[in-house]
């Protein structure tokens, strides 16, 4: 075992027969590897905490992984045999390299994550591409994890907004990029004219009545859209399997069934304008009116219905894991949908909830144009990476700009929690020596070139006695707890753990590049730091794969 981390873990849920455990790294390595606070377990011994470490300490043996233990008040230091963390960590990277970090915990399972799902009505902004990248990590850790992962994008086809746009394009040769100033446009018609709203909601009963004209222009707005949509999206390496569209659940039988089933539970009622609603009393949510409107007065189906319909529909698939990305804008309409779930005895997909991608002004907004488009931003960043890369070279690698950019993009967005606004600094995104995509991205690259300097393969049976110096050791422990870092993302469906893991490694191989001589030292010492350096790169290299990340051989 690699992570000694959780090997600790493990022998002190042992010890203290609980089933959650968290350890702490002390900050003076004088103090321990590794701290575990006694306090949480008071309550269940009703002890004091610093009569309960000194039991623990009596009850844990000082062998294998454990070198020592000590006690410091109510804390329990555990000191880790250094020779077993070099020589166990380096050995496992080296023998599993790219699948080094994975538990296999969905081996043998399946993964439905529905992400990214952003209405076709215009080219997508950076606040939403937010969805697509969580979306695309929580893909990537789940099929790293050994998941049979099935990504699907539900496209909401049927509102008033894709009504709007379909008004919006009538008679004329639309094109991907034309749908956002005819969008905005409308908006503004509608705004001058009010009276225009009976047209969109005059297409939007044809729709359902079954126009099969209205459907055919419905349906070619919206393949334009999502055509282009998925190739903005794809040239940052995200895919989808499967297109769920929400029009085939006005017509699905499944919408009825859905209300018939509401009916017996005597919560559906129709209220004073004939609608149906459903009665969330019980549930306590922030709402004045706790009711969820499901139909219109001519019981037609609105969006909550439908999407009840769907994610039924998903979870009879039978999936172990059920994910589903949203705007924390969402929050209380996915509360009421979960309390709809729940009252037909159906468990609610995980969800996350992320926060916005602000601009000085604030949110983004497609309706009233105040954004800044995916594409244009993207581009904004090649543009800057090629500057950055000229600086240093001569010559422009297209391939090489575009992998710095992304990950530039990726890594900006993906560093902060998702429930935190993320204010995007250009200076930061492409700092080569902060915080950054292209810093980790230069880490890996710095290694290569030692690697390529040395020029030959690198010894896996080095004599691991040798690493000695504080950097070496601390660097093979965080390189050590990186099977425990995938697992918190994967657990908490964050891939911002990552980022910060990736983050720190870097730096902790930057003090010991600058503090441990590799190619100029004697050969045995040199193999066993090449081989440390090569089990970074390594690691690197798979975190930045789960970020979506793609690394370079040279900058």
């Amino acid at each position: 075992m690699a992570d000694f981390k959780q090997e600790i873990i493990n022998i002190l849920k042992k010890a203290t027969n609980q089933k959650e455990i968290e350890v702490e790294v002390p900050p003076d390595p004088s103090m321990g590897d590794y701290a575990f606070p006694c306090f949480g377990l008071a309550k269940v011994y009703k002890k004091n905490p610093v009569d309960i470490a000194k039991e623990l300490k009596e009850k844990i043996k000082e062998e294998g992984v454990i070198e020592r233990i000590e006690i410091k008040g109510p804390y329990l230091n555990f000191f880790v045999n250094k020779n077993k963390i070099i020589e166990n960590t380096l050995k496992k990277i080296a023998k599993e390299k790219g699948k080094y970090g994975s538990s296999n915990a969905g081996k043998g399972k399946k993964a439905l994550v529905e992400h990214t799902s952003i209405n076709p009505n215009a080219s997508p902004h950076v606040g939403r591409a937010r969805n697509a990248l969580i979306g695309d990590s929580i893909t990537r850790l789940l099929k790293f994890q050994g998941y049979k992962v099935e990504t699907h994008y539900f496209v909401n086809d049927v509102g008033k907004q894709i009504a709007m746009l379909v008004l919006g394009c009538k008679g004329k040769d639309v094109k991907f990029n034309d749908l956002l100033k005819i969008y905005i446009g409308i908006n503004k018609q509608l705004e001058e004219k009010p009276e225009l709203e009976k047209d969109v909601f005059e297409l939007l009963h044809k729709l359902e009545q079954k126009d099969k004209k209205v459907i055919s222009d419905f349906k070619k707005v919206v393949n334009i859209c999502i055509k282009g949509q998925t190739s903005i999206l794809s040239e940052l390496g995200i895919s989808y399997d499967k297109f769920d569209y929400e029009s085939d659940y006005l017509w699905k039988e499944l919408t009825n069934e859905v209300l018939k089933k509401l009916e017996k539970t005597k919560k559906l009622f129709t209220d004073e304008e004939g609608r149906l609603v459903l009665d969330q009393k019980e549930y306590n949510l922030a709402m004045k009116s706790p009711v969820l409107v499901l139909t219109r007065a001519d019981k037609t189906s609105l969006y909550p219905l439908r999407d009840m319909a769907y994610t039924i529909e998903k979870i009879n698939k039978g999936f172990h894991k059920n994910i589903v990305v949203l705007g924390e804008d969402q929050k209380l309409y996915f509360q009421q949908l979960k309390a709809g779930l729940n009252l037909l005895g159906y468990e609610a997909p995980e969800v996350i909830h992320y926060s916005f991608v602000l601009l000085t002004e604030g949110k983004m907004s497609t309706r009233k144009g105040n954004l800044v488009l995916l594409e244009e931003f993207m581009g904004e960043a090649l543009d800057k990476a090629k500057s950055e890369i000229k600086k240093r070279h001569e010559k422009v690698d297209e391939k090489a700009a575009k992998k710095i950019a992304y990950g530039a993009i990726k890594y900006s967005i993906l560093r902060v929690s998702a429930e935190k606004n993320v204010v995007f600094n250009w200076e930061q995104a492409l700092n080569f020596e902060g915080e950054s995509g292209p810093y980790l991205q230069y880490a890996y690259v710095r290694i290569n070139s030692i690697l390529q300097k040395y020029g030959k393969k690198i010894d896996e049976k080095a004599d691991f006695s040798l690493l000695k110096q504080k950097e070496e050791i601390e660097l093979v422990k965080r390189l050590s707890d990186f099977s425990g870092i995938v697992e918190d993302a994967t657990k908490q469906l964050k891939p911002h753990i990552i980022s910060n893991y990736l983050t720190e490694l870097a730096q902790l191989f930057s003090e010991f590049y600058h503090n441990c001589q590799i190619l100029k030292e004697e050969e045995d010492l040199k193999k066993a730091r090449l081989l440390l350096a090569d089990c970074t790169k390594q690691v690197l290299g798979n975190g930045l794969g789960l970020l979506g990340i793609e690394v370079l051989d040279e900058m």
